[in-house]
């Protein structure tokens, strides 16, 4: 298959996400911890490009939360402008920028979809959900575990990037969210992301 040129464009925008994101971030320490995991999985999905051929739609997913964690590393989930400002304007207990990406998060569930319908004996159905789904909280629940050690080794200097902001059901909160943003996905996107799937195939097949 030849190289898709939107494909391309989602791999501009990224890098100059990418690129303003490193540029002065509020904490350098702070910014390799959040984007670092992300750094890595693009780096996966660029040199598996031709071996595993996704839809445009899963690839705009992954740009989209490269971006996020772009966005948050530069400033620090905590101290994103636009959610401080509505913070602000609206007298809200916190920024909500870190629970606004796990609620996107939760997105993912159609990348893990489309994996198993592709890569695995599985056909589109009942069990693929429920693996997708089961695989996206197992991410999240991971996450957390990682923050939540991280706070432990060294509680200052990783404050900014737990970003639980004081709130003792931050870990429970951000899982719930990307169930409910893995739910809202697989409702409303399964039927068009099918369709989808299939062009992909006979793309791949002639």
């Amino acid at each position: 298959m030849k190289i898709n040129r939107f494909h391309v464009f989602l791999l501009i925008l990224v890098s100059g996400f990418f690129i303003w994101s490193i540029i002065k971030p509020s904490h350098y320490p702070i910014w390799i911890l959040e984007v670092g995991p992300s750094v890595i999985i693009l780096i996966i999905v660029i040199s598996q490009y031709n071996k595993i051929r996704l839809t445009s739609l899963s690839y705009c997913i992954i740009a989209l939360l490269a971006i996020l964690t772009f966005i948050g590393g530069h400033y620090t989930y905590d101290d994103v402008p636009l959610f401080d400002f509505l913070q602000n304007q609206y007298d809200l207990k916190r920024n909500d920028y870190d629970r606004f990406g796990h609620f996107l998060k939760g997105l993912v569930v159609i990348v893990f979809r489309e994996i198993l319908i592709l890569k695995t004996p599985l056909t589109s159905g009942k069990w693929v959900q429920f693996l997708a789904f089961c695989m996206t909280l197992t991410v999240s629940a991971c996450y957390e575990i990682i923050e939540w050690l991280a706070g432990k080794i060294a509680k200052r200097e990783t404050k900014d990037f737990v970003g639980a902001q004081g709130d003792m059901w931050d870990a429970q909160w951000d899982m719930s969210l990307t169930l409910i943003g893995s739910f809202i996905a697989l409702l409303l996107l399964t039927s068009w992301h099918n369709r989808l799937i299939q062009d992909l195939k006979e793309k791949q097949w002639s």
